[in-house]
This record gives C-alpha cells, sequence and structure tokens, in this order.
C-alpha cells in the first residue's frame, strides 16, 4: 500500500557541491523510499522535463557559452517552472513523493554565492515562479571542494562549466549551503559526505526515517 495514499506526496531535495555523491545517493534515497511502498518521481534541475533537459545541455554542458549571471539565472528559474508545472505539482497533488537533485538552494548557492547575484533578487523570482513551494525535505551533502573535485577527477569523463570554475567559486557555494542550512534548519539537514558510502547511507537512512515517522509513516 502507498504510505501517501490520499494525502499530498512529500517533496526532496539533495544538495551539494559536484563530488559529494549526489547521484548515488539519490538512487539510495529512491530505494529507500520504495522498500517502504512509497511512489517516488526522480527528477533533478536543471531538467526534469523536454525543455529543462535542453536548457541543462545548455547552461551545463556548453563549456564555451558566454552568457551573462543574470541571463543565466533567470534560465534557470525557466527550467524550474516548466519543472514544477509538468512534472513536481502532478507528482505531489496525485500523492507521490518527488525527489530533485538540485533545487532553489543550489541557484542560491551557485547562481548567488557562486556568480555574485544578490539574494534578495533570487528571492524575488523564487517568490514569484514558486508561489510559496518549498522542500519538506533538503539533504546536503557536505564536502570540502577539494576532495570533490578529486573525486570527480578519478571518475574520469567530461567536467561541465560548473565544475571548471575556480575553487574560490567552490568555497563559496559550499559555504553558501552550510549558512542555509543553520538559517533554514526545520527542513535542511547536513549530511557528512567524506565517509565511506555505507556510513553516509546509515545516516541519510536515519533522517528520511526520522522524517517518515514525522508525517505519521512507520
Amino acid at each position: 500500500m502507498n504510505e501517501t495514499s490520499g494525502r499530498r506526496g512529500a517533496f526532496i531535495t539533495v544538495e551539494g557541491v559536484d563530488g559529494a555523491g549526489k547521484t548515488t545517493q539519490m538512487g539510495f534515497i529512491e530505494q529507500w523510499l520504495a522498500g517502504r511502498g512509497i511512489e517516488v518521481v526522480r527528477t533533478r534541475e536543471p531538467g526534469g522535463t523536454g525543455l529543462g533537459e535542453r536548457l541543462r545541455d545548455l547552461l551545463v554542458r556548453e563549456s564555451a557559452l558566454d552568457i551573462s549571471a543574470h541571463s543565466e539565472l533567470m534560465l534557470v528559474f525557466a527550467a524550474r517552472r516548466q519543472h514544477l508545472e509538468e512534472r513536481i505539482l502532478p507528482a505531489l497533488e496525485s500523492g507521490r513523493w518527488v525527489i530533485s537533485d538540485r533545487f532553489t538552494d543550489a541557484t542560491y548557492a551557485y547562481q548567488g554565492a557562486g556568480r555574485g547575484i544578490d539574494a534578495a533578487r533570487i528571492e524575488m523570482l523564487e517568490q514569484w515562479v514558486q508561489e510559496g513551494l518549498t522542500p519538506d525535505l533538503t539533504l546536503v551533502l557536505d564536502l570540502p571542494p577539494e576532495a570533490g573535485m578529486a573525486r570527480s577527477g578519478r571518475r574520469g569523463g567530461a567536467t561541465d562549466r560548473f565544475e571548471d570554475e575556480a575553487m574560490a567559486f567552490k568555497r563559496a557555494v559550499r559555504e553558501c549551503y552550510l549558512d542555509r542550512a543553520a538559517r533554514y534548519a526545520d527542513r535542511m539537514r547536513v549530511v557528512d559526505a567524506g565517509g565511506s558510502v555505507a556510513t553516509v547511507q546509515q545516516e541519510i537512512s536515519n533522517l528520511l526515517q526520522d522524517f517518515l515517522t514525522a508525517r505519521g509513516g512507520h
């Protein structure tokens, strides 16, 4: 039986610097929830829709892209609005749970702290585009950016526009995540991503169980 039957689904987001293990842990979270009878929609940002994936190709993979920080910001929110209308909101309203690899906390971290855009401008767009919707739970996989880069290097393959940024950019991103986690402690939980995969997954499992219990699940 679906745990969310007759109820709005929960919205969980996973954040962190590049190399923190988000892809691996997203798979773990999906399996953990499914094992408890919860129907899960797994998605990512930018992306999640046809338009979003095309914008992702442009914003993330186009290393030579010549775009201003504010134009980048608005494209991110354009992709997010389509994502909300087409995928996230319908899933939540049907009782399914949504887990997203990044959401608006990433915008404050990357376009805000990283690119230097004032948080007030991001907040204005957030309120307009999301109309009050925020994640119910955000897991921040925390890792020093130097360690994240080392992991990405071992993984091999081409890097993207954000992985190619200077170390000062990456450090600003991490600090923003930690600052926001302290500010929004009601929904954001910091997970030390520097340990073994099993250790990180145990911590995530404990946090998910606490969250499920708080919602009246088992």
